[in-house]
């Protein structure tokens, strides 16, 4: 069984940062899987953020993070990083964690979610 956990969330203003992890467990090593970063605002359906490969290569955005946010992984610590820059009040979200193949995580149909951290933006 895998198990994913987030953290970092909270309240910030408009133009702060925040860095979200995700601390993954379980049978299939860390290293050898694709970690990804969805969000899920009131209201609406769950959408990609960010994803980057088991290597640590390749990361890719959504076009409404570009510039702003940053995925990075440590496959010594089992944990995915979301660095979240210039915040704005429509990235109010829950984000969730997920892990899984590249295709399948990039499609939003990873193997494993997280339970959520909610992140909420000021203006």
């Amino acid at each position: 069984q895998v198990q994913l956990e987030e953290s970092g969330g909270g309240l910030v203003q408009a133009g702060g940062s925040l860095r979200l992890s995700c601390v993954r467990s379980g049978r299939t090593s860390f290293s050898f899987v694709t970690m990804g970063w969805f969000r899920q605002a009131p209201g609406k359906e769950r959408e990609f953020v960010a994803a980057m490969n088991r290597n640590g290569g390749s990361p890719y955005y959504a076009d409404s993070v570009k510039g702003r946010f940053t995925i990075s992984r440590d496959n010594v610590k089992n944990t995915v990083y979301l660095q979240m820059n210039t915040l704005k009040p429509e990235d109010t979200a829950v984000y969730y964690c997920a892990s899984g193949l590249w295709g399948n995580v990039v499609a939003g149909t990873p193997a494993y979610w997280g339970q959520g951290t909610q992140v909420t933006v000021s203006s």
